[in-house]
């Protein structure tokens, strides 16, 4: 699977231009799908001397990016076709709908190729279902008040 991983908010706490210190287990879940065959690309709105330091801030910390900001190594931005849009399987960002799960569970969500729709529609279940639940014994303990009372 390829994942496009935006950087600032993703990897580290949103603090551009300067890095943030790295949101827990990150890299550590990166690099552990790196080696389950995955292919990682840097997607972020660093340019230059900003983009560098961000590679070179997971690099120190044992993350080598498949691409960065491409969608392989090889491509170049000055391409005659050039597309900005990455062909990425999953795309991974604070700004998703939703907001950026916990690495935890961003793993297990790639690891078990589980769909987003699938796990909203199960806590949607869930909820409706303690909803429905607490109904009932509402009208439960109503019809008992009102049986005591006429009884």
């Amino acid at each position: 699977m390829i994942i496009a991983v935006d950087f600032d908010g993703t990897i580290v706490e949103h603090r551009y231009p300067e890095i943030g210190k790295e949101i827990p287990f990150a890299i550590e879940t990166l690099k552990m799908l790196q080696r389950e065959g995955h292919r990682l690309i840097l997607w972020s709105v660093r340019e230059d001397k900003l983009l560098e330091e961000a590679v070179e801030f997971c690099r120190q910390r044992g993350l080598e990016f498949y691409a960065v900001n491409t969608n392989y190594p090889e491509e170049k931005s000055g391409h005659e076709h050039f597309s900005r849009k990455l062909k990425a399987d999953v795309f991974i960002d604070d700004r998703n709908l939703g907001g950026l799960f916990d690495w935890g569970s961003i793993y297990r969500i790639i690891h078990n190729r589980i769909k987003l729709a699938d796990l909203v529609e199960e806590a949607l279940n869930e909820k409706l279902g303690e909803v429905e639940e607490r109904r009932i014994e509402k009208k439960k303990k109503k019809q008992g008040l009102l049986g005591k009372l006429f009884g």
